[in-house]
């Protein structure tokens, strides 16, 4: 195996550990809206990804980071011909994030219902738009010869990248439905339960349409064993919810989510960008890829530095690992 593939399941890797960590964070944020009844519900939600929530997007640093010195052709591509989604995402987690901060810097209520919209709509514009990305991604967009994208931003919505975008707002919506009855206590944690039932179903019919689409495009032996890997987790993860068992069912929800994004790579090698236009002239992990020393000089760092980023981020996790309630909210 050369240097280029292990990169491309590196950054595999990348997204898919994004996706796990930051799918339930978009879910509690669309969660503020569709569960919480009151102010301090609302804050219970917050708060259990108040302390994680920024960690978890390190992923996303480090999966970008890791494309522009793996394979600038593919990064250069990619943010050329996806400029305005890619746009939208940054400032939607640009406003995300200050919504988190700035939501309790004052008491007036319109200050903090403004901020709480802020969460609510950026949560839910971008559990929609990773989905229509990377659903582009792997169904091809038109590049040329010289490997640059020719299209416009209305070719990148097509039914395919909707269905996909669809996926992903159900199926992080349920991740995160999943992990706020894990998290707390009381009432909100009983309805947190009951709701995941029906985003969960939701995403199973999206997902199966979806995926099924994905391998009849361009699947193959190892897509299908990851699809079915997927379903399995899913329709566990339901059976769990409803058993009451949050611990089993967080984690097959996230099997779920793994599983699904493990299916779009595999379906995508060996290219990294298909051309619809030529498959002649798709990007490929060979023709993308940066020089064989830049990638052993990446692979050293990557060894050292990521055992200590997962030894960090574990540690936060075992910290902030009490569930918390209403009574645990101030009036």
């Amino acid at each position: 195996m050369h240097l280029h593939d292990v990169w491309f399941v590196l950054i595999a890797v990348l997204w898919i550990g994004y996706f796990f960590l930051e799918g339930f964070d978009f879910g509690v944020g669309v969660l503020t809206k569709a569960l919480a009844r009151d102010e301090r519900e609302r804050r219970v939600l917050i708060n259990t990804i108040g302390p994680v929530w920024d960690g978890n997007e390190v992923w996303l640093l480090t999966a970008g980071g890791a494309t522009f010195a793996a394979f600038p052709a593919w990064y250069g591509t990619l943010f050329s011909g996806f400029y305005l989604p890619l746009l939208l995402i940054l400032v939607c987690l640009i406003v995300r994030g200050v919504a988190f901060e700035y939501r309790a810097k004052r008491s007036d209520e319109r200050w903090k219902r403004r901020w709480e919209h802020a969460i609510f709509w950026t949560s839910l514009l971008l559990a929609f738009l990773w989905g229509v990305a990377f659903a582009n991604i792997v169904h091809g967009t038109k590049i040329d010869k010289a490997g640059d994208y020719v299209g416009n931003v209305f070719d990148l919505l097509h039914p395919y990248a909707l269905l996909g975008g669809l996926v992903t707002l159900t199926l992080f919506t349920f991740h995160g439905a999943v992990f706020v009855s894990l998290k707390t206590l009381g009432e909100i944690r009983d309805r947190a339960r009951a709701q995941a039932r029906w985003y969960g179903v939701a995403a199973a019919v999206l997902a199966v349409a979806f995926l099924v689409w994905t391998q009849v495009d361009g699947g193959d032996g190892w897509s299908l064993g990851a699809m079915v890997v997927a379903a399995l987790a899913l329709v566990a993860a339901l059976g769990l919810n409803e058993a009451g068992r949050e611990g089993w069912a967080f984690l097959l929800s996230g099997v779920t989510i793994v599983a699904a994004v493990a299916m779009l790579f595999l379906s995508l090698y060996p290219d990294v960008m298909p051309s619809s236009l030529d498959p002649a002239w798709s990007l490929t992990v060979s023709n993308a890829s940066s020089s064989a020393y830049t990638l052993r000089v990446m692979t050293w760092v990557a060894g050292v530095m990521t055992p200590l980023v997962l030894c960090y981020q574990g540690w936060t996790y075992w910290v902030f690992r009490r569930r918390i309630g209403v009574r645990n909210i101030p009036v």
